[in-house]
């Protein structure tokens, strides 16, 4: 681990660096459906945008675990670099973009770079004792939504007079952060890196070798669960915000804000304590209760400004995420953070493919009369881990000593297929 002062100015460092980021990220939201018609010349884009989702996160399926994997092999400063510069180019390739296919081959591009937060979360493991990860995940996690205030904001507003502007928005933003990162970013792991295999290359790998662990396959199991409900906010957000509720690019930009700024204080204020006072076992529990009844509601409003009340509990539930990310990062070694982190990432974009999908096609086809079927069935689904997650809490416990707690499991062989079951 760095020397404190060093740590203080690398925690620094990667938060700005991930708040950034999730600024570029945000910019282009609002503008999507809108680019889409521009390029293809149709009125109806759901079916475009359903796509346009699940092949950004496809990419980062197949590469989040690599560039784990690889960041701990060669260390997280070279991944991150690279993948900064090269998200930089690939916005600027989008915002000029002439015809459909050209936006596809730029989202496919968008995807790989983005599996960067892997990378980022892994640095944060680095430099931080066990005791420190759940808040430091939870600052991570605001940054994030920080992003999301200023990315959205502008993006709705640029985005109002050129679809293609947030782009070249988004590509300034990704390009500072590159600097950044040139002069300023220390690596963080440097000991013990372990050698990369062609094993690496392949996405399946590390989900045989996390589900393998027995200690932390209840948790591993909640945050699969979770990636599946998250795809219905993440896909229908903004096409229901206008079909609903009748918003433009700026009152989206303006929601998205709404919810990035809870969220950042929900992250900065509310996981440390919660933890705290009831652990991340307890924090989770919260969540996924607020979470769920958040999405319930969902399915009956009427009035675009409830949904802007709503953005109050979702951002509440949204401490999910630091508190699981806390207790799975203390069931592996510390030369394999960036392994688990990667295939935290690759499980929700292998559910961010097909998730899209099937819920852009579930409100096609009943928007004109039960709109909130999807918000039921993501309230449905969300409520699917509270079982699994209380029941499963004495068998990891009583794991906590097994050997496949120690990162040490192996992905393939019999005693993976008794744990598999």
């Amino acid at each position: 681990m760095l020397p404190r002062y060093a740590t203080n100015r690398a925690l620094t460092v990667i938060l700005v660096t991930v708040t950034l980021d999730a600024v570029g990220l945000g910019l282009v939201l609002p503008v999507l459906p809108t680019l889409l018609r521009e390029v293809s010349h149709l009125k109806d884009v759901e079916g475009h945008y359903g796509v346009f989702l699940a092949v950004y996160a496809l990419m980062q399926f197949l590469f989040s675990p690599i560039l784990g994997a690889l960041s701990d092999r060669f260390g997280r400063r070279p991944v991150l670099l690279v993948s900064l510069a090269g998200a930089a180019i690939d916005y600027l390739m989008m915002a000029f973009a002439p015809t459909l296919a050209l936006l596809y081959v730029g989202r496919v591009v968008a995807g790989i770079t983005g599996a960067n937060m892997a990378v980022a979360t892994a640095y944060l493991a680095d430099i931080s004792d066990e005791e420190e990860r759940t808040r430091r995940y939870g600052f991570l996690n605001a940054c994030f939504g920080v992003g999301f205030v200023v990315g959205p904001m502008i993006g709705g507003l640029v985005g109002s007079y050129s679809p293609r502007y947030p782009f070249l928005a988004a590509a300034l933003f990704n390009g500072l952060n590159f600097l950044m990162g040139v002069f300023v970013l220390p690596e963080s792991h440097k000991a013990g890196r372990k050698a990369f295999e062609p094993s690496h290359l392949n996405p399946f790998r590390s989900l045989g070798w996390v589900f393998g662990m027995r200690s932390v396959m209840p948790l591993v199991l909640v945050f699969s669960i979770l990636c599946c409900a998250w795809q219905v906010p993440n896909a229908l957000w903004v096409i229901y915000g206008q079909d609903q509720f009748g918003w433009d690019t700026r009152t989206v930009g303006l929601n998205f804000a709404c919810f990035g700024l809870l969220h950042a204080l929900s992250q900065a204020f509310l996981t440390g304590r919660l933890s705290a006072r009831f652990g991340d076992r307890g924090a989770l529990m919260i969540a996924l209760i607020v979470d769920a009844a958040a999405y319930l509601t969902m399915a009956t409003i009427s009035k675009g400004w409830m949904a802007f009340a709503l953005c109050i509990p979702m951002a509440i539930g949204s401490i999910a995420v630091p508190a699981l990310q806390s207790l799975l990062s203390k069931q592996v070694d510390e030369g394999q953070q960036g392994e688990l982190q990667g295939t935290l990432v690759s499980i929700e974009s292998l559910a961010s493919v097909v998730g899209p999908l099937l819920v852009v096609s579930l409100y096609a086809a009943t928007k004109t009369t039960t709109p909130g079927v999807s918000w039921l069935a993501c309230a449905g689904i969300y409520l699917l881990c509270i079982p699994i997650f209380w029941f499963g809490r004495k068998s990891g416990a009583e794991s906590s000593q097994d050997p496949a707690a120690t990162g040490e499991y192996q992905p393939c062989g019999p005693a993976t297929d008794e744990v598999l079951r």
